[in-house]
């Protein structure tokens, strides 16, 4: 990897700009670190406390050799018709012991509880409790899934997997690339497209209440192909894939024969956030036989900017503090517009 400045006197300064050869080399190390990057450290170290019960849940609770206790309203019925409802007041309502405080108790401290408290009616009582209704916490599901209803926070971890295929990913529709993870309200955002290339570490993220899966639509997600190509055109796609730069050279029709002299490409990638982050700029040498089966490894990303230039990196750096400002611009109205639709 190797990072060069423009030429002096450009309106564009230097340090706005990353110039970065695209080798098999920085490849490897991309695809090595691509996994790592994409999930945070505090998701993955993020581990799942006892459940503890909420208002909205239902216990069943169970005395042993006392059937009036725990099937009040007859061993013929079903099980939730003898549960107890957890009032919004975080209260449950139990014989002989009245009103019991159970929000934010484990399963355990419930038993011990309860157990304590009917001691005074009931010699060396034998208690257990179990959740019959999970309602008092859940997990929210927004955007591009085929089933968004909340799901429950249990006794059992959820993990990010499982909501996953529980919720169904709309394949079609899904930007796989930008699922964002809102917890304690700050956002995580997770490539799922990496994250199902042969690896298991979804089943490793653990979800916890309050937590909000957006998965956002790909209907508004474009790459710009400028410069010497047959078709300069904005690149669309809606599939659950990312996409090559081989590829979107493909659908702009290929290099032009003709004029692209020089044949090296540019792959400009966050130009819309130059106050705070340098640029990268992606280099790419098309005359070298090995250049598209690179290309085909490297992936593009919605908002990039590809320019085919007509002629040698010198030729680049006189042109590219006119060219950025476009590319920023484009960036930007992309982000805008995608931020307007969902």
């Amino acid at each position: 990897m190797r990072s060069e400045g423009l030429v002096r006197g450009t309106p564009t300064d230097s340090s706005q700009i990353q110039l970065v050869t695209i080798t098999p080399q920085l490849l490897t190390t991309n695809n090595a670190t691509t996994l790592a990057a994409t999930v945070p450290q505090a998701l993955l170290s993020y581990k799942p406390e006892p459940y503890r019960v909420g208002p909205g849940d239902t216990l069943y609770i169970t005395v042993w050799d006392h059937p009036e206790l725990t099937s009040p309203a007859g061993s013929q019925q079903q099980t939730a018709a003898n549960g107890r409802l957890v009032r919004s007041d975080g209260t449950m309502f139990y014989p002989y012991v009245g009103a019991v405080k159970v929000a934010g108790m484990t399963i355990e401290q419930v038993r011990d509880a309860i157990s304590t408290k009917i001691a005074k009616y009931v010699e060396r009582p034998q208690v257990d409790v179990g959740v019959v209704g999970y309602n008092s916490q859940h997990v929210l599901l927004q955007g591009a899934f085929k089933k968004t209803d909340p799901q429950p926070i249990t006794t059992v971890p959820l993990t990010l997997g499982q909501a996953l295929g529980t919720a169904s990913v709309n394949a079609d529709e899904a930007n796989m690339s930008d699922l964002i993870l809102t917890r304690d309200g700050q956002d995580y955002h997770l490539d799922l497209t990496a994250l199902s290339n042969g690896h298991s570490i979804a089943q490793s993220i653990y979800l916890k209440p309050g937590d909000r899966l957006m998965l956002p639509y790909n209907d508004t997600q474009e790459i710009y192909v400028l410069g010497e190509v047959l078709r300069p055109r904005a690149v669309t796609f809606r599939s659950a894939s990312d996409i090559s730069l081989t590829q979107v050279l493909g659908r702009a029709g290929g290099l032009n024969p003709v004029t692209s002299d020089g044949k090296e490409v540019y792959v400009i990638r966050g130009a819309n956030n130059l106050e705070n982050t340098p640029a990268k700029v992606f280099q790419l040498d098309a005359r070298s036989p090995s250049a598209f089966a690179l290309g085909d490894q490297f992936r593009v990303k919605p908002g990039d900017v590809v320019f085919v230039g007509a002629a040698g990196v010198t030729r680049w750096n006189r042109v590219l503090s006119q060219l950025l400002p476009s590319a920023s611009i484009l960036s930007s109205a992309a982000n805008a517009n995608y931020s307007a639709t969902h």
